[in-house]
C-alpha cells in the first residue's frame, strides 16, 4: 500500500444548521496531485482549512492524518509539514517581492544567510528575479500567484494545499502555474489542489 500524505475519514463541518461537509473521505498518496473539483460554495476551501488546522472539523469526524501526523493530537507537526496558498494572495503589496520572501524566511526562523539564499533561489525558480526589488503591488496577477507559491515553499513543506491557484489568471499565466505544480510533484511534493475548472483537474490530477 502506498504511503498516504493525507488520510481523512468522514469529514464533517456545519455552520449553524448549514451542513457544508457531510462525510467526506480522502486518501491522497505521497508525491501525487489530488484535485478537489467543484463549484463555488461546494466546501472545497473548508476541506483545506480543516486539513491545514485552521478550522476544527465537527464532532463525529473520523481520524485525520496529514504528513503521517494525527491532526487532533499533533497539530504543530502537521503545520510543520504543510504549506498553504489560499484563494486570496498572502503577498504584501507595500514591500518588494524579495522582502516578502525574506519575511517568510524570518517566520520560518531561517538564519539570515540561509534565508537570503533560499529567497534568491526561489525567486529565480519562479522567474521573479528581475522584479524582486519592485513593490509587489506592481506585479501582474500571474506574478503575484508565483510569488505566493514561492513564499509557501520557503519552509520546504512536503505537502502543499493550493486553493484555486489559477482563478482570475489569463490562459498563459494559468499554463505557467500548471507547469510549476507539475515540477513540484516531480520533486516529490504532494499537492492537494482545489479548482472549479474540469480541464485543470484533468490536466494535473
Amino acid at each position: 500500500m502506498t504511503n498516504l500524505a493525507i488520510a481523512a475519514n468522514g469529514l464533517r463541518k456545519s455552520y449553524g444548521d448549514k451542513v457544508v461537509l457531510d462525510g467526506v473521505d480522502l486518501a491522497v498518496p505521497e508525491g501525487t496531485i489530488f484535485s478537489l473539483l467543484g463549484p463555488n460554495g461546494a466546501g472545497k476551501t473548508t476541506v483545506v482549512k480543516i486539513l491545514s488546522s485552521l478550522v476544527a472539523a465537527d464532532p463525529g469526524t473520523g481520524d485525520i492524518h496529514v504528513g503521517g501526523h494525527n491532526l487532533a493530537t499533533h497539530p504543530q507537526a502537521v503545520r510543520a509539514a504543510i504549506g498553504v496558498t489560499g484563494q486570496f494572495s498572502a503577498v504584501d503589496g507595500l514591500i518588494t517581492g524579495e522582502e516578502n520572501m525574506l519575511l517568510m524566511a524570518d517566520l520560518h526562523h531561517l538564519p539570515k544567510a540561509e534565508g537570503r539564499r533560499v529567497a534568491a533561489e526561489l525567486l529565480k525558480r519562479f522567474d521573479l528575479t528581475d522584479a524582486a526589488k519592485k513593490p509587489a503591488s506592481t506585479y501582474s496577477g500571474g506574478m503575484k500567484r508565483r510569488l505566493d507559491i514561492a513564499m509557501t515553499l520557503v519552509g520546504s513543506p512536503r505537502i502543499i494545499f493550493l486553493d484555486e491557484p489559477t482563478t482570475g489568471l489569463d490562459p498563459r499565466s494559468r499554463h505557467t502555474m500548471w507547469q510549476i505544480i507539475r515540477e513540484l510533484v516531480t520533486a516529490g511534493t504532494t499537492v492537494l489542489l482545489t479548482t472549479q475548472y474540469l480541464e485543470e483537474a484533468d490536466q494535473l490530477a
